[in-house]
């Protein structure tokens, strides 16, 4: 069995809307001299498949999905379990 990771955050410089609202809200709770919160996705898929098959497929669902390049840079990780 394998386990993919994958973080996508938005790329810098790409206005991060929850971000500001949870900074927002931090500061509204006296939480002060936050310059800055990004947010970011984390996703954990399991897949049964050998491990180049599950990283061209896991590559594939970024591509078509869970990704749009434009706007957000992303990590990834395959390992077995």
């Amino acid at each position: 069995m394998l386990k993919a990771t994958i973080i996508v955050r938005y790329k810098q410089g790409v206005d991060d809307p929850e971000g500001k609202s949870i900074k927002h809200s931090l500061e509204l709770l006296n939480f002060k001299d936050i310059q800055e919160v990004r947010v970011a996705k984390y996703y954990e898929i399991y897949l049964d498949k050998p491990l180049e098959e599950g990283k061209r497929e896991v590559e594939e669902m970024i591509r078509k999905l869970l990704v749009n390049p434009v706007i957000h840079d992303y990590e990834m990780r395959v390992e077995e379990l």
